[in-house]
């Protein structure tokens, strides 16, 4: 019990030694930065140039004149960045004697190529009609599917490509049915079939034939 005593009596004593040793080291790396930003070609002041201390929520901006004032840390990274110029990144040495430090930051800037610009007159009422008329308008999604669809491209990639397994299957029985219906008597002929004959005028007209001899 007594010991407990003690070392609660030590640790009551050392505290305040502890936290004002603490306080301290913190009071040495508190900085002061302050300074002004400008161009790096013409020394000119630049204003409203962000300040910020990358990795906290913590940040200015430069005056009208480019003047800034800002309290950091030291081995802080601070970056300054502008609409057009090239952003720098600077690091507070850990090593900075004292807690104020001034500087002159000078920012280089940044080469943006745009894309070139033609400015023509406005048209005339003819010079639009012309151009309304014989503009040709690329077809949409609907328009190109149904192209795809269409019964002339069905039947000329039908020519083209050779039959799946489902449709030779589907053609060999139908085959077999044909030869099983006409089995033990002279298979009919479709020469005097009216339907065969007009299937055979739709397939000349859509030229089927043509195809199939390409």
């Amino acid at each position: 019990m007594k010991k407990i005593i003690l070392y609660s009596l030590i640790l009551t004593l050392l505290a305040p030694v502890a936290a004002k040793a603490q306080f301290e080291t913190d009071k040495d790396s508190v900085v002061q930065l302050y300074g002004v930003v400008m161009s790096a070609d013409s020394l000119k002041a630049l204003p409203s140039v962000s300040i910020m201390v990358k990795g906290r929520n913590q940040g200015t901006i430069s005056s009208e004149e480019g003047v800034f004032s800002i309290v950091v840390l030291k081995g802080d990274q601070i970056e300054f960045t502008s609409v057009g110029y090239k952003p720098k990144l600077v690091t507070i040495p850990k090593t900075l004697d004292g807690n104020q430090q001034s500087m002159i930051q000078l920012m280089v800037e940044d080469t943006v190529y745009l894309p070139a610009t033609i400015i023509r007159k406005r048209p005339t009422r003819e010079e639009f009609e012309r151009d309304f008329v014989t503009t040709k308008v690329p077809d949409d999604q609907q328009e190109i599917a149904r192209q795809n669809l269409s019964e002339r491209n069905l039947h000329a990639l039908m020519a083209a490509y050779p039959m799946d397994g489902r449709e030779a299957t589907n053609y060999y029985l139908k085959q077999n049915a044909q030869k099983y219906y006409s089995a033990g008597q002279i298979p009919p002929q479709n020469i005097f079939n009216p339907l065969a004959w007009a299937e055979f005028i739709k397939a000349w007209k859509r030229g089927d034939f043509k195809n199939q001899n390409n």
